[in-house]
């Protein structure tokens, strides 16, 4: 039977591989830039993000990645699943469900009035599984994303305006 626990600052190296595993699955595998610090500090020092490890037999196996947000229109913190990923061997036994249950408990246990993530349009099994839970997307809504040069040209824009 698996367990989830908590990961520890120890932990990192190899949330660090499953995150990379997880690229891979996503075919992206170049687009981790994350390091052992960078996660530490993150993780750890700032506590920006929680991680659970999902473990059998002593092997880690999977993990989740999660954080709290906040609901203007509720006026609560949400959990966000940034990333849950159970390696290939390990799927089809009830452990991506364990996960998902292990962090809708936290989110209940946080007076959370809501448990979301983003899912890519193309991975049907995982879409599948997640419907399947009682999850439902959400149609009228696209996500947005400013990074890299744009995110930079626009803080830029506003230290200009506040000269």
């Amino acid at each position: 039977m698996a367990t989830i626990r908590k990961a520890q600052r120890q932990d990192v190296p190899v949330v660090l591989q499953l995150i990379k595993e997880l690229a891979e699955y996503e075919k992206e595998p170049d687009a981790v830039e994350a390091t052992e610090e960078i996660l530490e500090q993150s993780i750890f020092d700032k506590q920006q993000a929680n991680v659970v490890l999902l473990e059998e037999g002593g092997q880690t196996i999977g993990f989740a990645l999660y954080f709290f947000n906040f609901s203007t229109w509720r006026g609560k913190a949400g959990l966000y699943l940034e990333d849950l990923f159970v390696r290939p061997e390990f799927r089809g036994r009830g452990y991506g469900k364990l996960l998902l249950s292990y962090l809708a408990n936290q989110a209940q246990n946080n007076d959370c009035p809501r448990f979301e993530w983003i899912v890519l349009d193309w991975n049907t099994p995982s879409i599948n599984f997640y419907k399947a839970m009682g999850a439902k997307p959400l149609d009228t809504w696209t996500v947005f994303r400013l990074e890299n040069k744009a995110l930079k040209d626009l803080s830029e824009q506003f230290e200009q305006l506040n000269q």
